[in-house]
């Protein structure tokens, strides 16, 4: 397939009796949907940059136009694969991983249809409850990721690591060195933290595994009641003198009508 600049994605579905569109559309599908594409758009190579792609939306079922891929070779080689299941054993794995997930999608809702075109909208490659993309093999890329959950034990005579309860209840022991655990001088022990590990990561199901901490990052909680309470108390205080807070302000302004 030739490189072109532009490359449509369309996913159909009905919600409600009605069909997917860009006035008709629930916010998890659409941003579960623009990371599917970004994702694609990069594959493992990272060839394709998200920040110098354009992307606009069409009418109809819900599209995603992305442009700005004269010089994505890769991206169209893969694409151009995709007009049989088979293919999913020779394009990039991060692509085949977000079009397996696609698969699996359509075959549980027979009005789902993920659909890659051209920009005279032919279809180039289609996933829907007839299809078959499948990958056969696992495969494991090395990431790095911040997880965010509950610090339950830490520690370890030989083998030092910590057990994180992530926020949807998945437990992960992440490895760790004696030596960045003593230098801990908070007590982090049944309290929330933010990690910054190391890991491999399933492209299929998205498994991790082979977690090794690299340190703790600031948590800063969106929403903290005695912080909260302790500004108010700051503030009510600072505010103590000034009779109206409005006539305040407005004289700052010069408005002293």
């Amino acid at each position: 397939m030739k490189p072109a600049d532009n490359l449509r994605f369309a996913i159909r579905d009905r919600i409600n009796g009605v069909d997917v569109g860009p006035k008709h559309v629930p916010l998890s599908l659409l941003g579960e949907f623009q990371k599917d594409v970004s994702d694609f758009l990069q594959g493992s190579t990272r060839e394709v940059n998200p920040a110098d792609v354009l992307v606009s939306i069409d009418e109809g079922s819900l599209v995603l136009v992305a442009s700005g891929l004269l010089g994505a070779s890769l991206l169209w080689a893969d694409v151009e694969q995709l007009t049989t299941p088979d293919s999913m054993r020779t394009i990039d794995p991060r692509r085949a991983a977000i079009v397996e997930r696609w698969q699996a999608q359509a075959r549980n809702n027979p009005d789902r249809a993920y659909v890659l075109e051209d920009m005279g909208k032919h279809p180039l490659a289609i996933v829907n409850a007839q299809s078959d993309f499948k990958q056969t093999v696992d495969i494991w890329v090395t990431v790095e990721k911040y997880l965010h959950g509950k610090i339950v034990d830490w520690g370890g005579k030989t083998k030092a690591n910590v057990h994180l309860v992530l926020e949807n209840g998945k437990s992960l022991t992440v490895a760790a060195t004696q030596q960045l655990l003593a230098q801990e001088s908070e007590n982090r022990l049944y309290r929330q933290a933010l990690l910054h590990v190391t890991a491999e990561e399933n492209l299929r199901t998205g498994e991790l595994r082979n977690l090794n901490l690299r340190s703790f990052e600031v948590h800063h909680p969106a929403y903290d009641e005695d912080e909260f309470q302790q500004m108010v108390r700051k503030g009510t205080a600072a505010w103590a003198d000034v009779p109206s807070a409005t006539k305040w302000v407005e004289s700052l302004r010069g408005d002293d009508t």
